[in-house]
């Protein structure tokens, strides 16, 4: 009965499982909340990550690992393995513009021939170019640029200024699915583009050896440890999803991303060609503004969210014309990150409670639809939507979803799905496929 241990390394928080490989069960479970912001330090992280393994009841009886985490945040580190300044989350909008300065210096269609995707404020590569342009002595101490998970792993290896195994930036490894999400890395090829890492930087440095989806390195104990994963990539193993699923995560952000056979470009930027964590490539759309939509909503209206659910299954679909566009934080897709959100079609008799609370969550599943369209426009073949995070708990998201949507939907049981694609991930380097 081999033990092996999934993490998620969210926005929000770490959570942990252990799975028994025999069968599949969690067996135990852990949890350790992250500091709100976009610019975290990440020794909080770090300290997250031991507290939540110590809750699911340590190590010592695990025989291999793997960490999904959030994807895109820029973790740089100097020559000693110390961490230059706070790492830039995902959701850190102030790259736009060094995103939009990429972009002319190289073109969009170029960009996305290069890397599978057209770089946005996300992006690991806008957020180097912003910390060149804007805080250049930091930039200039740069050695080394990690991704969040990237980072977890080398020191859950044992690595690290104050580790036993000491700072090697060179055991710094991570996945194809984080490589593609940095905006310096080819899907198509597999390699690195240095020339893009440098003109974001303005010197080159070490990145992260990237691992085959079914390679394996260890950790100072000697367990095996996957490569990890980006949090799509890892939910999209954890559900199980193949060939013509697209998965829709209503979490903090909400993503719809396929998964394919072949890399996919989009030279208009509305769909990043990342790639998968099974060897395969997963086209994504991401949008900022998703089950907070629900939140904010239902506290204006002074309810929790099965009273949202209630009030909003109690409006007829479109809201009698009610519409809300959800762009609370600014927008990613589209590329708005200055937009804010605004509601439309208020006449005496549309707005009302029920018709608010319904066009909260059509507006918020209509963002979603608009990926899905993107990737049929694409070619992507869509048999089903399996609708995971917090957000698809709502009892009116899962009866509006598919009427928007427009496929049949699946909700799998309410689980850490990150954090199960890690530990398959890491159960695949005891027991292969």
């Amino acid at each position: 009965m081999p033990l092996v241990m999934g993490v998620d390394s969210s926005t929000q928080s770490c959570k942990v499982v252990v799975v028994d490989t025999d069968t599949g069960s969690v067996l135990r479970e852990g949890r350790a909340a992250h500091p709100d912001g976009t610019s975290i330090d990440p020794e909080a992280w770090w300290s997250a990550l031991r507290a939540a393994i110590a809750d699911a009841g340590g190590l010592d009886d695990v025989a291999a690992w793997a960490i999904g985490g959030q994807q895109h945040g820029m973790v740089a580190l100097d020559e000693n393995g110390q961490v230059v300044r706070d790492a830039l989350l995902w959701n850190d909008t102030r790259s736009a513009s060094a995103a939009g300065a990429l972009v002319a210096e190289f073109g969009a269609a170029e960009l996305a021939r290069r890397t599978g995707s057209v770089p946005v404020a996300s992006f690991t590569v806008a957020k180097l170019r912003w910390l060149r342009d804007h805080e250049p002595a930091q930039a200039a101490r740069v050695a080394a640029v990690a991704l969040p998970h990237d980072w977890l792993t080398w020191r859950l290896r044992g690595f690290g200024p104050d580790s036993p195994r000491g700072p090697v930036l060179d055991e710094l490894v991570t996945d194809r699915s984080e490589a593609s999400g940095t905006g310096y890395w080819s899907p198509a090829t597999g390699e690195y583009d240095r020339e893009l890492l440098v003109a974001a930087l303005g010197q080159d440095v070490v990145v992260p050896r990237v691992l085959a989806h079914d390679a394996r390195v260890a950790d100072a104990g000697g367990r095996r440890v996957g490569p990890g994963a980006g949090d799509n990539a890892a939910a999209g193993v954890g559900v199980g999803a193949v060939l013509g699923d697209v998965v829709v995560s209503i979490g903090t952000s909400g993503t719809v991303f396929a998964v394919s056979d072949s890399p996919v470009v989009d030279p208009t930027g509305a769909v990043a060609g990342f790639a998968s964590a099974d060897g395969h490539f997963l086209p994504l759309v991401c949008t900022l503004n998703a089950a907070r939509v629900l939140d904010v909503i239902a506290r204006l209206l002074a309810v929790d969210h099965e009273g949202l659910s209630r009030l909003a299954l109690a409006a007829p679909p479109g809201a009698e014309g009610l519409h809300l566009v959800p762009y609370f934080e600014g927008e990613r897709t589209p590329n708005l990150p200055d937009a804010t959100a605004e509601l439309h079609g208020m006449t005496l008799t549309s707005t009302t409670r029920e018709n608010l609370a319904r066009a909260a969550v059509e507006g918020m599943l209509g963002g979603l639809a608009a990926g899905l369209d993107a990737l049929r426009g694409l070619g992507v073949p869509i048999r089903r939507a399996v609708l995971v995070g917090g957000g698809a708990q709502s009892h009116a998201v899962r009866e509006i979803a598919p009427s928007v949507l427009g496929v049949p939907i699946e909700v799998p049981p309410p689980a850490e799905y990150v954090a199960l694609g890690a530990a398959r991930q890491a159960a695949r380097t005891l027991l292969g496929e």
